[in-house]
């Protein structure tokens, strides 16, 4: 016999062999069982997931002498013949070779015929999308009302090029890409079949380089038996498809996160020196990049795609960088693949990209300019913590972004309705506001204590203090404040903020505000000299 590559070897006979599918498969299997059978399917996803096989074991399911069966027997002559291809009774069609009015014509009239040995007569129509506006017109009638022995199976990787009228005819079933980690698994079952030895390591790198198909991933082992024999080691996957092992992407990020252009550089020249394909590990960086911004938002959701290796690795590059940071990290590389494609030098621009981010980390933000503009249009003054709620002593905060402030102090207005332990809470929030973060201090500080009713912490700010309760209101702030109550309470609190025109403002003109006072020598416009290398003119 000659010959049989892995992917018709084994490509799977029954709906519990399908991988990845799971939502398909248990659907056709209750129809079947159930006896709810639709007279049209419509199979859609990307190439070598799995269409086609779900097809044909739709095909055994239903014309199987044992059946209707969610479980054919692959035996009898019926399956044989549908799992080879030459089944009288399941008509394998090639959109794209017979799209004309002529041939779907031809199998109309073909329809009424009944079957010659099974249960039904079945037509498996892959590629449907190219057949041409008339040919699926001429079928429109057909596939309505079919006759009762006459069952449509298509399949399809662009359904948006199937007309409406045949998609509303049809039970469609989107099949997904396969994770990693299940083809992976896959593929150490064929090894173990074929008396292989294959790492783990290299089963990911062919799982990754799959990018979710299947039968990419079973063709690309077939190749590596046949280049390294029956060991197959990770280097092996990476030389033969010019790869790069996830360790490398893994350090690629940790060094432009960390700012270490000279070992970034050093990095991907070690990798072009070594013949790796440049748009390939770009395509990898960004990948990557793209994990850490979905386990940076739920960290649950990559626990099937990743190895525990990698969750641990994102888990540490997570803190050194902001969901924002990392968008606009993901922009500029996506940008630099766009020119990369076309580029004949593509490592220079991967250089490039890879400068520029390390750079752009080391900006600041819009966000972080307006927080400094704003500690500077306030004179810097630092707000005082709230007053004890026995004593009525105010204990000054001596930092505003890390410039010490002697004499910024104000022993804060204390309502009568404030209680004692909601004035006590707020103290400790206070005292645990890190000096880094001195302009939301500075705001918390500009709030007066109301009181508690239910979960919500009430807070009150005069009207000259409403522009510090907006920068306390962003979500980002008070998320940050709310999680320092649940620390210290061990209960979830809700900010409710309000603007009281009975309270009175926390901002006081410090003794250096004087006229009689030089403003060129007061430390904060030092600091904001130094900041944007500015100049005071006379």
């Amino acid at each position: 016999m000659s010959y049989e590559v892995f992917a018709r070897k084994y490509r799977p006979q029954t709906f519990d062999d399908l991988v990845g599918q799971a939502h398909v498969s248990r659907t056709l299997k209750n129809a079947v069982a159930q006896n709810r059978l639709a007279h049209a399917y419509l199979f859609v996803g990307p190439r070598g997931i799995g269409k086609t096989s779900t097809a044909r074991i739709l095909a055994k399911s239903l014309n199987c002498i044992k059946g209707p069966t969610i479980t054919p027997c692959g035996e009898c002559d019926n399956c044989r013949e549908i799992a080879a291809g030459n089944s009288l009774d399941v008509i394998e069609i090639d959109g794209a070779s017979n799209n004309s009015v002529e041939d779907v014509r031809q199998l109309r009239e073909n329809v009424r015929y009944a079957p010659a040995k099974g249960r039904y007569k079945i037509y498996l129509i892959d590629e449907v999308h190219m057949l041409s506006p008339a040919a699926f017109n001429a079928l429109l009638k057909t596939l309505e009302e079919p006759p009762g022995h006459v069952k449509f199976i298509f399949a399809t990787t662009e359904p948006q090029k199937v007309l409406p009228t045949i998609l509303s005819r049809c039970q469609r079933f989107d099949l997904h890409r396969i994770p990693a980690n299940l083809i992976a698994k896959h593929l150490q079952f064929i090894a173990e079949k074929e008396k292989i030895t294959l790492e783990p390591a290299a089963a990911h790198a062919i799982a990754r380089g799959a990018e979710g198909g299947l039968r990419d991933a079973e063709s690309m082992l077939d190749q590596l038996v046949a280049f390294c024999g029956e060991k197959i080691s990770e280097n092996d996957v990476l030389n033969v498809f010019g790869f790069t092992s996830e360790q490398t992407v893994v350090d690629l990020t940790r060094r432009i996160l960390r700012g270490e252009t000279p070992d970034a550089i050093d990095l991907l020249h070690q990798q072009s020196e070594s013949g790796k394909d440049m748009m390939r590990l770009m395509s990898d960086l960004i990948a990557y990049l793209r994990d850490l911004l979905v386990f940076k938002a739920k960290p649950d959701a990559l626990k099937e795609d990743v190895e525990p290796d990698v969750q641990k690795s994102l888990t540490a590059h997570a803190e050194l960088i902001t969901t924002d940071r990392l968008l606009d990290l993901i922009d500029q590389f996506a940008a630099a693949e766009g020119r990369m494609k076309w580029a004949p030098n593509k490592k220079l621009h991967f250089e490039v990209a890879i400068i520029r981010a390390i750079q752009t980390l080391g900006q600041a933000t819009l966000d972080e300019v307006i927080e400094k503009l704003g500690e500077l249009r306030d004179g810097g003054e630092t707000k005082t913590q709230p007053a004890g709620a026995d004593s009525g002593e105010s204990k000054p905060m001596a930092q505003t972004a890390g410039i010490t402030a002697p004499g910024y102090s104000k022993t804060r207005v204390e309502e009568k309705s404030v209680t004692v332990e909601a004035q006590k809470v707020w103290e400790r929030v206070l005292t645990k506001i890190p000096a880094q973060k001195g302009f939301v201090r500075n705001s918390a500080s500009a709030a007066h204590v109301l009181g508690i009713e239910g979960r919500n912490l009430k807070l009150g700010f005069a009207t000259a203090d409403k522009a510090m309760m907006d920068i306390l209101s962003t979500q980002a702030n008070r998320k940050f404040v709310e999680t320092l109550l649940h620390e210290i309470t061990g209960k979830d609190w809700t900010l409710k903020l309000t603007v009281n025109e009975e309270l009175a403002s926390n901002k006081a003109l410090p003794p250096e505000h004087s006229p009689s006072h030089d403003f060129k020598d007061e430390p904060l416009i030092q600091e904001a000299i130094e900041l944007f290398n500015a100049k005071i003119r006379s």
